[in-house]
């Protein structure tokens, strides 16, 4: 008897064809360290707003969720003994059911709490950094700069190196809000002191890879990227853009820019251009990078200086053939523009007001958009007018975290709350 396995064949194809436009969400900046993906989501939403699959408390705390292998990890503040402590929480990314948490340290406090929008005497609403998967481990980098891995089943401590004593490190004002990025077998982190201010760990035992620079942080994550056919990563820094060969750390180019009171957007690579920028009057700028034999260089191609028209606070924009997308504004709380900015020459080329210092990402092309009130937008991504396509509530609190989106799913979170929202093409419009 002759069997038809044509049903089972079409079958895995279609799961094949499937995954490979379903991709983790596994670190800050998702899976191309860019914060783009190329799964497809619904662009027709119901009234109502995406189904929420799941909601859970997330009490204060800045960061974004991760997920991968079906779990959604991020970071919030729990009580421990009475006092305010920052805790890593692993969570079932179907069901928002917390599957373990581990303590990661006590709550920083926070000076000038006026500058970073936070209530006085409330400790800054949590810490500011995202976790990041990898296989098996979790990582964190803690605002006192504890860079610190757990076994991604049990939530056990597998190691941990407390940067500011192992390096000679001194902590920021707001204390440290960057995320370790993970780019092949290093993680990457930074806050050491002198000729040590720049690290690299191997992800599976914590042992140095290598550390250089004596440079002073920011609140800026740092950026993975292949410039020239050499991969580098991109430190955006008190003294300005540094760039070090990944495998080894040496110092590949280097670009001033201004440092006032706080900068925090992770760096923009477009090609060969490099977009840093920040708030307090000091604006933006976009860098040509070129290469000649073994040597780089960095070249102005425009600087604006101010907190108009072109200028991020903290919210990180995406790029897209030759523009950038993100919420260009300085404590324009509640109102601060969406904009689609030409990354070559720094011309607005539209900008829609209502979003506030919220974040987006890149979805097939188009931009989904975290108000900082709680609002998910999906517009076109297009350089020639604004063109929205949907909108819903999505969580309460205040939103300063980052959208994801992981296996047709957008996991959002605020300083009250987390959801999961069902945004796959065959479900959304229901």
């Amino acid at each position: 008897m002759k069997t038809d396995n044509r049903p089972l064949f079409f079958a895995a194809a279609l799961l094949a064809a499937l995954s490979l436009n379903a991709a983790d969400w596994s670190q800050y900046r998702g899976p191309n360290i860019d914060g783009t993906t190329a799964e497809k989501i619904s662009t027709q939403w119901s009234v109502g707003g995406p189904k929420a699959l799941w909601k859970v408390p997330t009490q204060d705390g800045f960061g974004s969720f991760v997920v991968s292998g079906g779990k959604a990890c991020t970071i919030i503040t729990r009580l421990q003994d009475g006092a305010p402590q920052e805790t890593l929480v692993a969570l079932d990314a179907n069901t928002g059911r917390e599957l373990w948490a581990a303590n990661l340290a006590a709550v920083a406090k926070y000076d000038g709490g006026g500058d970073s929008g936070a209530e006085p005497n409330k400790g800054g609403d949590g810490g500011r950094s995202t976790p990041a998967v990898d296989g098996e481990r979790v990582y964190t980098l803690s605002s006192h700069l504890v860079l610190a891995c757990f076994d991604v089943k049990s939530g056990q401590r597998v190691w941990s190196h407390d940067v500011l004593k192992e390096f000679g490190g001194k902590n920021i004002r707001w204390q440290n809000a960057a995320s370790p990025l993970i780019d092949g077998n290093l993680v990457y982190v930074a806050g050491g002191g002198a000729g040590q201010s720049l690290l690299a760990f191997n992800k599976t035992d914590g042992k140095l890879a290598w550390k250089t620079g004596t440079e002073t942080i920011t609140h800026s994550t740092p950026v993975a990227a292949t410039i020239h056919g050499v991969r580098q990563v991109i430190y955006f820094t008190q003294s300005g853009l540094v760039s070090v060969a990944a495998q080894t750390g040496a110092p590949l180019w280097k670009q001033a820019f201004k440092f006032a009171v706080s900068t925090a957007i992770t760096p923009i690579v477009g090609g060969d251009i490099v977009y840093c920028a920040a708030g307090y009057g000091v604006g933006s700028g976009a860098y040509k990078i070129s290469k000649s034999g073994s040597d780089f260089t960095s070249t102005e191609l425009w600087r604006i200086i101010g907190n108009q028209p072109v200028a991020n606070h903290w919210s990180t924009p995406v790029y897209k053939e030759g523009h950038l997308y993100g919420m260009f504004q300085f404590k324009e709380y509640g109102n601060g523009p969406l904009k689609c900015v030409e990354l070559a020459t720094g011309k607005v080329k539209w900008e829609k007001a209502g979003f506030g210092p919220g974040n987006v990402i890149l979805v097939d092309g188009n931009v989904l958009a975290l108000s900082d009130a709680g609002e998910l937008v999906l517009a076109t991504g297009t350089p020639t007018e604004y063109k929205e396509l949907a909108r819903a509530k999505a969580v309460t609190g205040k939103c300063w975290s980052t959208p994801v989106l992981s296996n047709g799913r957008v996991y959002v979170r605020s300083t009250k709350e987390g959801a999961c929202l069902d945004l796959s093409p065959k479900t959304a419009a229901r």
